[in-house]
């Protein structure tokens, strides 16, 4: 929840905010002016506005910019270079640069076509996915560790980052994607990817231990409600969660009403994601080990009963009364909401055969081994683990009650409430039906079919807004995950719902909006600074000239592995665990090695991501916290930022393997290498000052070095040089090399 917003008093904004009731209609508590708030509106057709500079105009995009501008006497840039334009294109849907090669191909190619047919090149390019599925996992909180104390891994997380990648690079229709996250099993069940969609919301943090249950199962409902409020709608619902939202139109009824919809959602860890016919073979290959192996297990089994009781009574004894009972109780005796809490104990209540055999002493300990050792014997019959995935599901067609909870304490329960849309949002009922097999409630299908809606006012708008945000830097809405009264006003509002009714008309296709808004001269700007426009419009929302953006942290990464010829391009899979800085302890939960030296130079996407301690180069360069949804990240300049750059060992190296590559084109020769670090690094050639300059750098800093050899001082070297060279020389050229790893121009996108 945002508290600075809930907090501040509504004195002096007109707002007349009625006093709490939740039997009370939305249009009985909030006033006509919360009600009217542009975003709650029905999307309409905008017709494209007619300006002077008709000639300036490639899509009708350019249209609505330049009618603002105009309107405040103002005039676009002039486009970008060529080289410019390419490499700004590239980072932008790849989060690579283009290479030397690359650019000479788009350089020369002068027809009518060249920049569409760059753009589609770029968009099919399985980086596309990996770039552009970053920016949604920022949004789903995506992590891969519960978080809280102990941070305990989600084995089988990364399985839902390669379906969002997936997604974005087969062009997945947006109202699809959604369907899938909120629905996917109850929309299709017999779909694996749909199933491990529903991972969206298993990605709360969680402190499994806990032994409250009551409260622990109303705090995952509670962030399950308002992640998916801030993603999908772009509403701050949370302020909801404990009285009636204080500046827009959600009711505290509303707020419990939406997550009535989760009421009867667990977690899913074993979504078995192999095909039938693997299915079918592992099945018969494991009866015929068990029934080798029976009495063997029997024996292990009987062994190990009494230590597994001491556990589990051990653990059932620190639950209070409410749980004991819930897991004491028959099934067919247990309430839905005591269901609840007995699917959450029964994991915790059941410890691993590890756990249990640590615990064994004396002759049982013995007796235990010597059977294990036999059981070992059959090893190669059994098949093995089926590969599994994460998500959510129904615990059954029978939801447990919801209340109104009075403050959002899960002791104030109030009224019961049904799931219903927010009210200013429809007034229609939701079409709730159940499966017939008796497994979900179908209550989060006719969710996820009203987000999908394109009556829906919010859903697409809030999603055109994030790819616009993510091509300039700032959306037409510059508070993407809030589209409320607090919220940002849209700069140009009538561009914004041109462009969402493209889209839905376009059958959602996030692909196609991109191409709609990189065809115009808008994004082919120039980011010149211009002193007379800035006087005009200081902040450049008006978007005179192409807004100068730093790289997010894993395109810095990314593009300096990429230029240092070392990346890694495997797509998909579980994650990396990149060398750790030195003298780092290893983190709370682990951080694992990886089985060969090229996973560190996989993309960034793929970094294991631990919720209490992300990889610290990433975390250095504003990697989002993973505890709550991001939709736009922080953009700092802190000295922690340049010093990781310099000093951290995975950026030294980075520069060693940049200068190897460097000399295996260039060779020995000094001014060959500079032109060649150049074209890697900038997509561009030095001038004449800056070879001079280099040239002197590279003479100054051998001698430097040479005496740092002298005094017996190690130095770093180029990595799989083809030739040998004076080490100082080769030094040197490192240093250089790790300079333009640390510029503006390598680190910012023009």
């Amino acid at each position: 929840m945002n508290f600075s917003k809930c907090s501040i008093s509504l004195m002096g904004l007109g707002l007349a905010y009625a006093a709490f009731s939740a039997e009370s209609g939305v249009k009985e508590i909030f006033t006509p002016v919360q009600l009217r708030h542009w975003s709650l509106q029905k999307v309409a057709k905008r017709a494209v506005p007619s300006i002077q500079m008709q000639e300036w105009v490639a899509t009708p995009v350019d249209a609505f910019i330049l009618s603002k501008l105009e309107a405040r006497g103002l005039t676009p840039s002039k486009s970008g270079d060529r080289v410019t334009l390419l490499r700004r294109v590239s980072l932008d849907l790849t989060g690579l640069p283009p290479t030397p090669e690359e650019v000479d191909v788009f350089v020369s190619d002068q027809s009518p076509k060249a920049w569409e047919k760059l753009i589609d090149r770029l968009l099919a390019s399985p980086h596309y996915g990996e770039r552009w599925g970053r920016h949604w996992l920022d949004v789903a909180r995506f992590a891969e560790s519960q978080g809280f104390k102990a941070d305990e891994t989600r084995p089988d997380a990364w399985r839902y980052r390669d379906y969002v990648i997936d997604s974005f690079n087969t062009d997945k229709p947006y109202d699809r994607f959604i369907r899938e996250q909120i629905a996917g099993d109850e929309l299709w069940p017999n779909v694996a990817e749909a199933r491990i969609a529903t991972a969206f919301n298993r990605h709360y943090p969680d402190e499994y231990n806990a032994r409250n249950l009551m409260q622990r199962r109303q705090e995952i409902l509670n962030e399950v409600t308002n992640v998916v409020g801030s993603a999908f709608l772009g509403l701050t619902v949370e302020c909801a969660q404990c009285h009636n939202h204080k500046f827009d139109p959600i009711s505290h009824k509303d707020y419990y009403s939406l997550q009535a919809f989760f009421a009867n959602t667990a977690a899913d860890d074993r979504i078995v994601i192999a095909p039938p016919q693997q299915v079918q073979e592992h099945e018969r290959k494991l009866a015929l080990w068990e029934g080798k192996t029976r009495e063997i297990r029997e024996e292990i089994s009987a062994i190990l009963a009494p230590a597994r009781k001491k556990i589990w009574d051990d653990f059932f004894d620190k639950y209070p009364p409410e749980v004991q009972e819930a897991i004491t109780k028959p099934d067919s005796e247990r309430t839905p909401y005591e269901a609840q809490l007995y699917h959450q104990a029964k994991l915790y209540l059941d410890p691993s055969k590890d756990d249990v055999v640590k615990s064994l002493r004396g002759p049982d300990k013995q007796r235990y081994q010597t059977f294990a050792k036999k059981l070992q014997e059959f090893a190669s019959l059994h098949p093995g683990d089926l590969p599994h995935g994460s998500g959510m599901r129904d615990i059954s067609a029978q939801a447990p009650v919801t209340h109104v909870l009075a403050g959002g304490t899960y002791l104030g329960r109030q009224e019961p409430v049904q799931p219903a849309f927010p009210s200013v949002l429809s007034a229609e009922l939701p079409k709730i039906q159940p499966a017939a097999n008796g497994s979900t409630t179908g209550r989060r299908t006719a969710l996820a079919n009203w987000l999908a809606s394109p009556e829906n006012p919010l859903t697409a708008r809030v999603m055109v807004n994030r790819v616009w945000s993510h091509h300039f830097g700032q959306g037409l809405v510059a508070s993407p995950n809030d589209f409320g009264v607090m919220g940002k006003r849209p700069s140009h509002p009538e561009l914004l719902d041109w462009l969402t009714t493209e889209f839905v008309q376009n059958q959602w296709s996030v692909k196609k909006l991109h191409k709609l808004i990189l065809m115009s001269n808008v994004y082919q700007q120039a980011s010149t600074h211009r002193e007379a426009a800035a006087k005009e419009d200081s902040t450049n929302r008006l978007l005179w000239r192409f807004p100068r953006n730093r790289l997010e942290a894993e395109a810095i990464r990314d593009s300096a592995i990429h230029v240092a010829g070392v990346l890694n391009s495997k797509v998909g899979g579980p994650s990396v665990f990149p060398v750790l800085p030195e003298n780092m302890p290893s983190p709370r939960g682990g951080w694992s090695k990886n089985p060969t030296a090229e996973e560190n130079y996989r993309r960034s996407v793929y970094i294991f991501v631990r919720r209490n301690t992300p990889y610290p180069l990433l975390k250095a360069l504003d990697f989002p916290d993973t505890n709550m949804s991001c939709g736009r990240r922080d953009q700092t300049i802190t000295s922690p930022q340049a010093l990781t750059l310099l000093n951290d060992r995975a950026a030294i190296d980075w520069a060693q393997n940049f200068a190897g590559r460097v000399l295996g084109k260039a060779g020995l020769d000094p001014k060959l290498q500079v032109e060649t670090a150049y074209l890697l690094a900038y997509s561009r050639k030095p001038d004449g000052w800056e070879t001079d300059t280099v040239l002197t750098f590279l003479e100054k800093q051998r001698g430097i070095i040479q005496s740092r050899i002298a005094k017996g001082e190690s130095i770093a070297l180029p990595t799989n040089v083809p030739e040998k060279g004076e080490p100082a020389r080769l030094a040197a050229l490192v240093d250089f090399c790790h300079s333009l790893l640390n510029s503006n121009e390598f680190v910012y996108q023009e």
